[in-house]
């Protein structure tokens, strides 16, 4: 009985018993069909009822913790836990997956919620982010992302009534969130004053943003938008749990018990309280029990569901609600261990740690008895009469009760540990009771249950029992793994195993014995198994263990590592499996899913038709249960060649992936060096002109015919596409490493390659162009390995090398993965979709067959049921949609339908390695080297044919190694078979029989040796392959001679008059041989290492020089055939061998990279200094040691040795190979580090050889692994077309610096941080005012209430804080500020950002966070203020279709897709509606955009370290492509006007020409070596012309002129600074460039040029600046329009070029000082930039400008507004006249800046306070000498702001320690009497500081400051500005801390100050970071 096979019996899931109400909410639900959904364990279950039946849907594998109705109610989506959680969506009514949906959340998911159209799914994960993620579920794609909380979200709902909209809510949260483009922006629900902030526990959507929601203490809390309106208090005794709302209302339900229903308005209807049911148990609920507590409800009409904490399910009627019926019941919680079966009647017992003992009718499905215990129960047995229950506690004791009536027979308590199992004896007499004190008591039944026997002697707790049939013995397990035997009743231990030998065991329930061995993996000693049964009458067994598994073995099972079936549905552990007593019935009970589980027990069917109809249910059942992995008694064995291929791993040690990395690494190294002068690359070039090789070895079914009769297949790097009319070949270059597959699209035209990498790639691409049409990465790790094309093409199926084997199905053209699933853990050989359906596929390999279909992201996959399994090598679906075949590794061919083996045919001898299906019928190949045709059914082969060499026709390129090559591929078409083979030879098989070769190269096994002839176009090669073959490389390309050797080699030469050849093989022996014959000459055997390399000497060819692997060259004389020297003295095993021309000298490398010479023919050591060495006259240089060939060796030479070397025979280039399968050309000699080169890739892996022919006409090289052989035409420097260069430049950036200038360097290092972490601004010291303690004023210490009035002797009345100067008029408060100007545009570090609309009628362009949109004809400006900071970018969209949409990108912080990360807005420039958000993982922020041709991608490029590039669809909001851009910034990167897939991005010594290929993105490097001497500089501004050209602007002022990707010309000095904007017109293709230059007569900043950038035209700009820097260009009907660094828009006339000046703005900031005058809307700024400005609101406009030279911080009027006084930053101040501009006065008594400055109300004044702790008083009356007549002392820090007040009589400070200050004027006496203060009068108050303002202090300003405050002249208000960039609008006074106030954004950073105009018409606000001065309109509240 040794069968290791698994049973053919099998179980199937019939009832399970709970339902989890436990750690879970809202799970239970009607669905259409009227039956109940909801979940238990890992199952998902549908209960019907009416009809008292379950279904149950088993795709998950572990515990499904959340569930969603869809709005149909059929469809059914679940969540489960686990590391990589996924989401099912299912049919309820037929129980199968209709969407997997996964690779986003980790560790589970927790809600999940269907949209009102059910489109849509929204899952809460329960990683520490709590992801929200929104699914578009069919398709399994996600459509947007977020941090959903810092803490738990226990609901989530979408609002049924406003699209896109959701809410979550949690501990101690709720939040709103909108959907806008990929962008999920939350807002956090405000509680206020309404309600208590605590957790939310379940909410429900209602009509008008109202949302009902369930709070933690019982109270409904009821929402409008985002804040709180009322609470419906204590409508729950407790916490509400679930809420559910149907078309009549609402139901909720809590932890008291109790379930209520209100109406649509929230009004009671009734409540429903279970506590009073009167169903069965609460009785029995001990006082351990919590009381009953709801966890879900659901109403539909007149039913409401109720679903409880103990697993309990409720029906209730609503017209009968005080009856509600109890129709499921299960374990509460707590650990599930006991189980029993009764021994005559279908009943089971379980008792769980809820203290409960139930009785389970395992006929009607239901619980039948239930009864409470003291103690947890954990473990139970039935007597063998089944009249008493036995039931051992965890306390150590054990209960009996009678079965009849559940009262206790005794109670007995001998032991303190748990009881863990306990039995009756089959005679009845006896109970044995384990325990978890290591020994087994034996009491008498009869004797009333006495003690008569005690069993010890085990070491560990007891685990399992078994009585023998006489009952005489007992077996035991423990928990150490130990098996003991006991005699019965005593309890003596067995010692002599004889007497056990004919005992036979009544039950077999041990883990542990001879028979089960077979339940533990074979090399494993783990205790995982925690129950087994067997069923003796069927010879099955079932086991039950930790990881949830069921499995069903043959019983007994003798050999470990039996095969079994399996089956999932408990989650976790489960503790217990029995058979019921008549062997039905299998239940399983489970641990923490406290579940019972009733499986119906299925024995061996006798016949295959039953097979065919099984119920869907059973097969998904089965289907779960995979075939363990273990061999089988009656494997074939393993095909040697699929043994080796099974082997290869293709892991590399570098992928070239990592290469951009590893430099980066080694530059900081080498930065030295890069200062030094580096070699140029060499004029030359080389083009790859034939490869001999297939790739046949490790690869099937890879060569095909092409729709125009070419050939097409793949070796090392390369897809070939061979003409076999011309014999010539095209290559496909776009792949880095070696190509494991290809297959052909159904029309022939496109193929697609799959490759080796890190992150390996497959390209789709044209044999025709070969371009590639798409690239597809990102998701198979090491390579892959199989793809297949649809039927109609759209679709392609990939299989990747990874440990699972993952497949993915693409939609290839876009890019986009549709499913991917883990395939298989054994390697997949081929993948096939169906061509009838193609949402199925099969995959097929090592010991599988799998069928597969589509489930949204997901793929559900099924075992073919064979019997034994094998491995199968190919597979093709037939002529219907059901029929597959498959062909083995032993040479069947299987039939299948659908998932069952219908037959197998016998078809080759040894593996089938390829079949192919035809119209009608088959073709196969074997390993046995013969083509068969078949017949459309396999009954007969047609044909067969074999390929020997008797048949290879005359025409052939080549000749046979062997006869019957294994067969690899076979493809038909034009009449022929196309055959490819192991040994890497392509043939053509006419159908009549003649057999043609067209290509061949060296067969599996490294190719090392190669040499070319000294006067003919022919080469030598030798290989692993122990093959020697000659190939001619004129265009015949063919394989003239082979011979076979009895060892491989790795070396080879010609002799120099070309008749001999020598071959060095790898066990120390060489041979000379006849160059033509290839006939033995000589042969010798010296060495025992491998021969390395082997030299005939120049000349005559006396010597030959002969390498080998243990350090030694031999010399020997090849007339005499005597070794006539030995060179001794290297240390390390040879590499490289040359001669001197003289044939004197020998040069030797060696692997420890050591050079040296020798003396021939002797072979003495020479030392000889390198200055002698490069003057020596090498014959041949084949080294890669020496200063003449330094600088060969890479950056990363840790990682890559460059293996071989050749200089060409006229001495100018050297040509390398190296470990990473690049070929470089270097100038010769090669002296100094790192010199540059020019790079190929087309060998995969090393390159071993590299050789010159004898006149350069050729470069010959060979791959190591790739056993290619590749011959590369030899392009000289004169031959130069502009063509695609394959070339790659080198390695390092160049080092020439880019270039330098000021405002590019400016733009470079600014650093973007978010507004919500910026810092003081201003260097503050001290205690926050609203952190300080309060003094208590002479009041309170005098004990008066504050707030009453003080006693003052005549009672005055307070007088008011402020004087006010509009008091006659009845005074109102600001109720908001509403933004209508905006002075500012930013120009100084972004580009590009200033564009006409609506043909020119409007211009849009931005500052701070606010876009704007100007009207040229009114002057009005509206704003889209949606950014929540800086706008860095801003585009529109040109596209007829879509209008005024603009594109903004903003600063962000990291990319977690939170609100702060960054993103860009889409938005409509006329109704400022926001289209859509894409939130980016550029972090740092946008810092450009570009929208494509058909205006449907956008390109937005990241401030990130990695500069990503990005392409969106933007309407959708989905990600299209990223990619690492470049390691240096990136300031521009647009779309050529005339695509969707062409761009090009330029940057910091950058200039990069991108393709979207599918998802991906390809690059080259701009090629610059065509034009001499031309250096990558920084490149900052990019146009386009027709024909493919391209122009970029320099930061030298030059315009480069790009074709495709390689430089054709330089407009030189097309500007005399950087050139910083390009503009080309779509209309009549012109372009306009921007820089900065001096204005001169010929030049100007701005040129308008020809479409080829010839002629120009050059505009002065009339702004009387010294130098003019335009940053931003735009061309309009007959207007351009320009955008300056110094934020100046200017428009300027293209025929009379008058220049109009649109906008104005400051140029620098901060802008510190604003004085707005006394009477009329004009205000004055003063700012950094030395230049003060009076603005007028009214017209909108700049009125004037005075440049004053230097930096100014504070400006103010004089009170009649006829004077303004101007503080300086070096401490001077200025006053002015108004009406003349002159100066009226200046002084300069303080080196430091002077902070603010102020008039007396009296004009009599004039205080200046400056940085120096310092206010100094001038007396105006005494005339303009400004002699200062005090000052105020004792000030703690620098001053920030004045006042003085109403009388003139005192001045208040603010100061930068926190503290404000009153002095007298002018004496400048300090007050310090707080009574004074408070009597002082204010004629403005613009402090931020004092008592009145404590409110305006938020909670949040710990690392920054209210900077600036202004109250309002009405005294009613105060407005606040912060480091935030926030006004905030306060009432005034404020005293109380933390004020109520409104808050506008729109500022950057840093607002420096604010003020009220005259009147309190509007609010002034000026920025610090921004530049930019807003105004506010103010609104007044009403009379």
């Amino acid at each position: 009985m040794a069968d290791r096979t698994a049973p053919n019996c099998h179980l199937r899931l019939e009832w399970v018993y709970g339902y989890r109400g436990h750690q879970c909410r809202n799970n239970l639900y009607y669905t259409a069909a009227k039956e109940i959904v909801y979940f238990v364990a890992g199952v998902g279950v549908v209960y019907n009822t009416r009809e008292h039946k379950q279904k149950f849907y088993l795709g998950h594998n572990d515990d499904i913790i959340s569930l969603a109705l869809h709005p149909e109610r059929v469809l059914v989506a679940t969540g489960q836990v686990g590391k990589e959680p996924y989401i099912c969506v299912w049919d309820s009514y037929t129980v199968q997956t209709v969407s997997i949906l996964k690779d986003v959340h980790t560790h589970g998911v927790a809600c999940l919620a269907f949209d009102l159209e059910g489109q849509c799914l929204v899952s809460v994960g329960l990683d520490s982010k709590n992801t929200i993620c929104v699914w578009d579920w069919r398709r399994g794609k996600v459509l947007a992302a977020a941090p959903g909380h810092t803490d738990r979200i226990f609901d989530i709902s979408w609002d049924l009534y406003q699209p896109s909209k959701l809410v979550s809510c949690g501990v101690k949260h709720i939040k709103f969130w909108s959907l806008c483009g990929n962008a999920l922006t939350p807002k956090r629900g405000v509680f206020g004053k309404t309600g208590d902030l605590q957790t939310i526990l379940c909410l429900a959507c209602a009509k008008d943003e109202v949302t009902y929601s369930g709070a933690l203490n019982g109270d409904i809390y009821v929402w409008k938008g985002i804040n709180l309106m009322r609470t419906v208090q204590g409508a729950h005794g407790s916490g509400i749990f679930s809420m559910n709302v149907c078309e009549e209302g609402f139901a909720t339900g809590g932890r008291d018990g109790c379930v209520r229903l209100w109406d649509l308005n929230f009004k009671p209807i009734t409540v429903i309280d279970l506590r009073e049911t009167d169903q069965g148990y609460k009785v029995a609920r001990g006082e351990n029990s919590r009381g009953l507590s709801v966890r879900s409800v659901c109403w539909r009409g007149d039913h409401i569901l109720v679903g409880t904490q103990d697993s309990e399910i409720f029906e209730v009627v609503v017209h009968d609600r005080n009856k509600p019926f109890l129709i499921m019941q299960g374990h509460c919680e707590g650990e599930l261990w006991a189980l029993a079966v009764h021994p005559t009647k279908p009943l089971a017992m379980t008792g769980s740690d809820d203290r409960s003992v139930r009785i389970w009718s395992l006929i009607d499905h239901a619980l039948i008895a239930r009864c409470n215990m003291e103690e947890p129960i954990r473990c139970a047995a039935v007597s063998t009469d089944g009249i008493h229950l036995a039931l051992g506690m965890k306390d150590g004791s054990f209960t009996v009760l009678r079965v009849r009536d559940m009262t206790e027979v005794v109670h007995i308590k001998d032991r303190k540990e748990a009881i863990h199992e306990l039995k009756y004896s089959p005679d009845g007499a006896h109970l044995a009771v384990g325990s978890n004190d290591n020994s087994v008591d034996i009491y008498g039944v009869v004797q009333r249950y006495k003690k008569v026997g005690e069993c010890i002697g085990s070491h560990s707790f007891i685990t399992h029992m078994d009585w023998s049939t006489d009952s005489k013995y007992l077996q035991t397990n423990d928990g150490s793994g130990r098996r003991f035997f006991y005699r019965m009743p005593s309890g003596k231990e067995v010692t002599n195993r004889e007497e056990l030998k004919l005992v036979q065991w009544a039950s077999w329930t041990c883990v542990l014995g001879p028979e089960v061995n077979g339940i533990w993996p074979k090399y494993s000693d783990i205790n995982d198994i925690n129950s087994v049964d067997a069923n003796f009458n069927n010879q099955v067994l079932v086991t039950a263990d930790d990881y949830g598994l069921v499995k069903l073995l043959r019983y007994p099972c003798i050999k470990k590592g039996a095969k079994s079936k399996k089956y999932l549905g408990h989650s976790a552990h489960i503790t217990n499996a029995r058979w019921s007593h008549d062997y039905q019935w299998v239940i399983t009970i489970g641990g923490a899913d406290h579940s019972v589980f009733q499986w119906k027990f299925v024995p061996e069917r006798k016949s295959k038709e039953a097979a065919m109809h099984i119920a869907p249910q059973e097969t998904l059942a089965d289907s779960n249960s995979e075939e363990s992995d273990s061999d089988q008694s009656d494997v074939p064995e393993m095909d040697s060649e699929i043994e080796q291929e099974t082997q290869l791993t293709y892991r590399r040690q570098v992928y070239k992936e990592d290469l951009p990395q590893l430099k980066e690494q080694c530059k900081e190294k080498h930065r030295a060096t890069a200062m030094k002068k580096r070699e140029r690359p060499p004029g030359s070039g080389v083009k790859l002109h034939f490869i001999h090789g297939y790739r046949g070895y490790d690869c099937r079914s890879n060569l095909f015919y092409t729709q125009t009769g070419e050939i097409v297949y793949h070796v090392a790097a390369i897809g070939v596409v061979y003409n076999r009319q011309q014999n010539t070949q095209r290559f496909y270059m776009g792949h880095d490493d070696d190509i494991l597959c290809l297959a052909i699209h159904p029309l022939k035209d496109f193929v697609a390659t799959g490759q080796v990498g890190r992150d390996s790639s497959i390209h789709i691409w044209d044999t025709e162009t070969l371009k590639p049409i798409s690239v597809l990465r990102g998701f198979h790790q090491l390579g892959v390995c199989a793809l297949d094309f649809s039927a109609d093409g759209k679709r392609l199926a990939s299989v990747g090398l990874d440990d699972n084997h993952t497949i993915v199905l693409w939609d290839w053209r876009k890019g986009e993965k549709l499913s991917a699933m883990r395939g298989s853990k054994d390697k997949i050989f081929v993948v096939k979709i169906n061509p009838y359906l193609p949402d199925k596929l099969i995959t097929a390999g090592v010991k599988h067959m799998k069928f597969w279909h589509k489930a949204g992201g997901g793929l559900i996959g099924r075992k073919g049921n064979m019997g034994k399994t094998e491995t199968m090598m190919c597979a093709v679906y037939g002529w219907s949609e059901e029929m597959v075949f498959s062909g083995t590794c032993t040479g069947d061919i299987c039939i299948w339908r659908d998932m069952f083996l219908m037959k197998t045919v016998k078809a080759h001898d040894g593996p089938v390695f390829s079949v192919h299906a035809l119209e009608k019928g088959f073709v196969t190949g074997g390993k046995d080297g013969i083509v068969a045709l078949w017949d459309d059914t396999f009954e007969r082969c047609l044909k067969t044919y074999a390929i020997k060499r008797a048949v290879l026709a005359p025409g052939s390129k080549g000749l046979l190694l062997e006869d019957n090559p294994s067969i690899r591929a076979i493809s038909l078409g034009h009449g022929h078979i196309l055959v490819g083979t192991k040994n890497g030879e392509i043939l053509e098989v006419d159908k009549s029989g003649p057999i043609t070769l067209l290509v061949q190269g060296h067969m599996e096994g490294e190719v090392w040796g190669l040499a070319t002839h000294p006067h003919l176009p022919l080469c030598a090669t030798v290989s692993d392959d122990k093959t020697l073959r000659i190939w001619d490389l004129s265009p015949s390309h063919c394989m003239l001679a082979v011979r076979k050797l009895r060892k491989g080699g790795r070396c080879c030469c010609f002799s120099p008059d070309g008749k001999a050849l020598a071959v060095g093989l790898n066990d120390g022996s060489f041979l000379i041989v006849n160059a033509d014959t290839l006939e033995d000459l000589v042969s010798f055997h010296h060495r025992k290492d491998i021969i390395s390399d082997i030299r005939f000497s120049p000349g005559a060819g006396k010597y030959l020089a002969v390498a080998s692997g243990d350090t030694f060259v031999d010399i020997y004389n090849v007339m005499s055939s005597k070794r006539v020297g030995v060179c001794k003295g290297c240390l390390n095993y040879i590499t490289h061998l040359d001669w001197d021309k003289r044939g004197k000298l020998l040069q030797v490398n060696t692997g420890a990279k050591e050079q040296f010479f020798f003396e021939a023919p002797r072979g003495k050591r020479q030392t000889i200094p390198a200055t002698e060495v490069e003057k020596i006259d090498w014959s041949t240089w084949t080294c890669v040691l020496g200063t003449s060939v330094e600088g060969i060796w890479p950056l990363i030479s840790e990682v890559t040795e460059v293996t071989a070397a050749c200089l060409s025979n006229d001495r100018k280039v050297l040509a390398t190979g190296d470990d990473l399968g690049y070929v470089k050309l270097f100038r010769y000699p090669v002296k100094g580090k790192y010199a540059k080169f020019k790079r190929y890739v087309a060998h995969s892996t090393h390159v071993t050889n590299v050789r010159w022919t004898h006149d350069d006409s050729l470069l010959v090289t060979v791959g190591g692994g790739d056993t290619c052989l590749m011959i590369w035409a030899h392009e000289p420097e004169g031959h130069r077309e502009i063509k695609q260069c394959d070339s790659e430049e080198s390695d390092i950036e160049s080092e020439d610096d880019g270039g330098y200038d000021s405002d590019v360097t400016r733009e470079n290092e600014i650093n973007y941080t978010i507004k919500a972490l910026s810092t003081n601004m201003r260097p503050m010291t001290g205690v926050k005012p609203h952190l300080q303690l309060k003094e208590p004023s002479v009041d309170e210490r005098q004990g008066v209430v504050r707030g009453s009035r003080p006693p003052v002797s005549r009672a005055l009345p307070q007088p008011e804080k402020l004087q006010t100067n509009n008091v006659g008029k009845k005074k109102r408060p600001i109720e908001d500020l509403v933004l209508d100007l905006v002075f500012g545009y930013r120009g100084n570090d972004c580009r590009n950002n200033v564009h006409y609309l609506n043909e020119g009628a409007e211009i849009i362009y931005h500052t701070a966070s606010v876009g704007i949109v100007l009207n040229l004809t009114t002057f009005c400006q509206s704003f889209y203020v949606e950014h929540s900071d800086d706008i860095l970018c801003l585009t529109i969209n040109q596209h007829p279709k879509f209008p005024n949409v603009v594109a903004t990108g903003q600063v962000g912080d990291t990319g977690d897709m939170s609100a702060t990360s960054p993103s860009i807005h889409l938005w409509d420039a006329m109704t400022k509606q926001t289209l859509s958000v894409l939130r980016c993982f550029h972090s740092g922020g946008v810092c450009s955009v570009s929208f494509s041709a058909t205006g449907k991608l956008l390109l937005s490029v990241g401030l990130d370290p990695e500069h990503t590039v990005t392409i969106w669809k933007w309407q959708e909001g989905a990600k299209v492509a990223s990619r690492i851009g470049h390691t240096q910034r990136i300031f521009v990167a647009e779309f050529r006007p005339d695509s969707d897939t062409h761009f090009v991005s330029v940057g910091i010594k950058h200039v990069r020409f991108w393709t979207l290929a599918g998802r991906a993105l390809l690059s080259k490097k701009g090629v610059l070596s065509s034009i001499e001497d031309a250096r990558m500089q920084t490149m900052l501004s990019v146009a386009f012309g027709a024909n493919n050209l391209t122009f970029t602007g320099t930061i030298s002022g030059d315009v480069c002129v790009w074709k495709e990707h390689i430089l054709v010309r330089i407009v030189a000095k097309a500007h005399t600074g950087p050139v910083f904007t390009m503009y080309t017109t779509l209309r009549d293709g012109l372009i306009v460039t921007g820089g900065k230059e001096r204005p001169s007569k010929e030049g100007g900043a701005l040129k308008l040029w020809d479409q080829e950038l010839k002629r120009c035209r050059a505009f002065r700009l009339e702004t009387g600046q010294v130098i003019d820097c335009v940053r931003s260009v735009c061309r309009g009907k007959g207007k351009i329009l320009v955008g300056t660094r110094n934020a100046e828009i200017i428009e300027v006339g293209e025929k009379n070029a008058a220049c109009n000046i649109l906008v104005n703005g400051h140029m620098d900031g901060p802008i510190w000082g604003l004085g707005t005058h006394p009477s009329r809307d004009v205000f004055l700024s003063a700012a950094e930039d030395g230049t003060v400005r009076l603005w007028d609101i009214p017209e909108k406009k700049m009125l004037n400008k005075v440049n004053l030279g230097h930096p100014a911080r504070t400006i103010s009027y004089s009170p009649e507004g006829d004077m303004v006084a101007i503080g300086m930053k070096n401490g001077e101040f200025i006053i002015l006249l108004v009406a003349s501009l002159k100066i009226w006065g200046k002084k300069r008594d303080r080196r430091s800046p002077i902070q603010d400055i102020r008039f007396s109300p009296n004009s009599r004044f004039l205080a200046v306070g400056s940085t120096e702790s310092a206010v100094d008083f001038y007396d105006l009356t005494l005339g303009p000498q400004l002699n200062r007549i005090n000052c105020c002392r004792d000030i703690p820090s620098f001053v920030m702001q004045m006042d003085f007040s109403a009388d003139s009589a005192y001045v208040q400070i603010s100061t930068g320690a926190y503290k404000r200050l009153v002095y007298e004027v002018p004496s400048g006496k300090q007050v310090t009497e707080q009574i004074h203060i408070d009597r002082i009068t204010w004629a403005t108050w613009t402090s931020v500081l004092g008592d009145e303002v404590v409110g305006i202090w938020s909670r949040n300003t710990d690392k920054a400051d209210v900077t600036c405050a202004c109250v309002s002249h009405s005294g009613l208000n105060i407005v606040t500005g912060d480091d935030f960039g926030m006004v905030k609008l306060f009432d005034f006074p404020c005293p109380e801390k933390f004020a109520k106030h409104k808050r506008f954004l729109g500022h950057s950073a840093h607002l420096t100050n604010v003020r009220f105009i005259n009147g309190d018409r509007f609010v002034v606000s000026a920025g610090g970071d921004d530049r930019s001065l807003f105004v506010w309109r103010c609104v007044h509240a009403p009379h």
